[in-house]
């Protein structure tokens, strides 16, 4: 892998969670803020860049200062006067969760409003990350302007890592996921699809039928599938990789999101495939036993295997 940092794109926003009453704790989150955060805590040597847009709002500067207070920069992130970034809430049944969301006119949309800036941001970068949700919140010629910035730093020879998380009220329809998903593929080196995900949007059988699927184009892919196994399809092989089972899980956010960041870091380690889901299955059964999408640096490393 060439470069000396790793950079994700997409849209991190304002997050509501912990309700006691009335009152609410908040913090920040997004599926690719979520495992950049992971991928920041077990690979700090890396410079990592969180890729997107904000505004100018008090809120936005919040986001943008506790990011540099926890060394996550924004390259040359536009910052749009008057724009605001996203909101979600999370509510808990057991540790269950659904989410209630405003985002419709998130600054995050115009992530690919400066195409040089975009650029720029994924030069000399070891490993780039995005997801399905990435795609599912910009137009369609802002998709296009991603995927060849996407493209090029790839042909650069950075390593492109894919999520395509499927969140069905972000689209216009399955076909348009579909399209863009597939295009997407075609720019990735490592794809961390969740079977359900693929079973609801291309019908998959099974966990293997999305492996090979997915390995018509993809080199690596490393289906995750909650607390089954995982199954890593790579030169030619399948092999399953087994989940770690946490009897009273307190909060399930963010637990695929950091099982790529513990993957990646892994995988930028220098360790194997099956060695990287190992650690990236500490991670995540790690994480759905705090409150929140992210957890402390030290709970990841510590799950991770790191001193």
């Amino acid at each position: 892998m060439m470069g000396n940092g790793v950079a994700s794109i997409g849209e991190c926003m304002l997050e509501l969670s912990g309700q006691t009453g009335p009152n609410w704790r908040m913090g920040f989150a997004g599926d690719t803020f979520n495992t950049l955060w992971a991928l920041h805590a077990l690979s700090a040597d890396l410079p990592a860049t969180y890729v997107s847009a904000f505004g100018d709002d008090p809120f936005s500067q919040g986001q943008i200062a506790f990011f540099a207070e926890n060394g996550i920069g924004i390259g040359s992130s536009p910052v749009i006067p008057g724009a605001r970034p996203g909101l979600y809430a999370i509510t808990l049944t057991g540790a269950e969760r659904s989410f209630t969301y405003w985002r419709g006119d998130a600054a995050a949309r115009q992530l690919a409003s400066d195409p040089a800036a975009l650029s720029k941001n994924l030069e000399n970068q070891s490993l780039v990350y995005f997801s399905g949700i990435t795609l599912a919140i910009l137009d369609d010629a802002s998709r296009k302007t991603l995927l060849a910035a996407v493209g090029k730093a790839r042909a650069a020879g950075s390593t492109i890592a894919f999520d395509p998380n499927y969140r069905p009220r972000l689209w216009r329809g399955r076909d348009e996921a579909q399209a863009a998903i597939v295009e997407a593929l075609a720019v990735t080196d490592i794809a961390l699809p969740t079977f359900p995900d693929e079973q609801m949007l291309f019908g998959d059988d099974t966990p293997r039928a999305t492996a090979e699927r997915l390995r018509q184009w993809v080199g690596e892919v490393v289906v995750k599938n909650g607390e089954h196994p995982a199954l890593i399809a790579e030169n030619g092989s399948l092999q399953d990789v087994p989940a770690i089972h946490v009897a009273a899980p307190a909060d399930t956010t963010g637990a695929g999101d950091s099982f790529n960041g513990g993957y990646l870091a892994a995988r930028l380690a220098g360790h194997n495939p099956q060695e990287a889901a190992r650690r990236a299955h500490r991670v995540a059964a790690a994480v759905v036993q705090v409150r929140g999408a992210l957890a402390p640096f030290e709970t990841l490393r510590a799950a991770f295997g790191k001193p």
